[in-house]
Parts: structure tokens; sequence; C-alpha cells
């Protein structure tokens, strides 16, 4: 099987809309829709899949995952937004991250937030957590090859159990966050 480093190195950890890269004059759709696919383009699993659509974004603004746009045009703010909708809805629902959301979007709609640092903040922690994936991917690969030391077609085995033990972490962190959500909507609810 393929050294854990070198899909490591495949992976595009540092694909982020950073809040430098976004213009300081607020963006109609299809901007927002190129500034997207230009900064995840590297994400991509295959190249015609799309990153954000109208669909996507008018689907959001009626969800109300963001609060309104003025005049069809988005704010840095709106863009911070959709990008954090567009990394949670990854493993969260939509209602989920709106559940999310909902307080932050309170907060920077009446401007008792900076949006900006919060996200800065959120860049940080997925910087973290990108080191720490890489340590974990490396630990659990040697996991799946000891599990078929000698045994025979070993490197498919070992390719299966290995993405059986990603998805099993994945599925661990997804309801992590689901927890977190539920814990979320039961304090506001009293």
């Amino acid at each position: 099987m393929r050294k854990t480093t070198d899909v490591i190195g495949e992976m595009v950890f540092h694909n982020q809309i950073l809040p430098e890269d976004i213009p300081k004059i607020d963006l109609y759709i299809d901007q927002v829709i190129q500034l997207f696919e230009s900064s995840f383009v590297d994400s991509k699993r295959r190249s015609d899949e799309k990153i954000l659509t109208k669909t996507m974004i008018n689907n959001y603004a009626k969800g109300k995952l963001f609060y309104p746009v003025h005049n069809k045009k988005y704010s840095r703010d709106h863009i911070m937004l959709i990008s954090l909708i567009y990394q949670m809805k990854s493993a969260l629902s939509i209602n989920d991250v709106k559940q999310v959301l909902t307080g932050i979007n309170e907060k920077a709609e009446q401007k008792e937030l900076d949006l900006e640092a919060f996200y800065r903040s959120y860049l940080a922690l997925q910087q973290s957590n990108t080191e720490v994936f890489a340590d974990a991917l490396k630990h659990q690969t040697q996991e799946a090859a000891d599990q078929v030391v000698e045994v025979k077609d070993s490197e498919e085995l070992e390719r299966v159990l290995l993405i059986a033990s990603l998805v099993h972490t994945s599925n661990l962190y997804r309801r992590a966050a689901e927890k977190l959500v539920d814990e979320m909507v039961e304090r506001v609810e009293k």
C-alpha cells in the first residue's frame, strides 16, 4: 500500500478562503461562486464537481443560514459565513448547521461580533486539526498494516481496514458534533 506520507502529500489542506482573499467590496452571487471555485479547486474529488452553486447559496439564504444580503450583494461577513456553512455541511445536516450558526448570524448582523476575528480563530483551529489528522492517519495506517501481517492479499485487506477505520473515525467526530448541536438546541429552548 502507498505510504501514508504520499497520501497526506496529495491531500490539499491549505484550501481555504482567508480574510485577506475576500475583496473589500460586496460581491454579486457569481463573484462569490468564482471566489469559492478558485479557492477550493484543488480539493475537488473530480474536476466536474461544483464547490458552490447559485441554488446552494439561494437555499442557504432561504433557510436563513446567514443573515439577509443587501441589494443582491454579499459582504465579507456573508462570505465568511458561507465558508463556514460549506465546511460544516459535509458532516452536519443543513438544519444542524443553521442551529450552530444562528447566534453567530444574529451577533454578526447586529455588529456585536467581530466575525473576521472569529473566522481567523476557526482557521487557526483548522490548521491545528490538519496536523493532528496527519499524525492520526499515520497511526491508523500502521494499525491496519499490523492487523493483516502475513495474510494473503494483505494489501487489499489493509486498504479496506484503513478505509473502514477512517470512516469510523469520521462517524465518531460527526456524532460528537451532533451531540454538541443537540446541547446547543436544548440550552436555547430552556
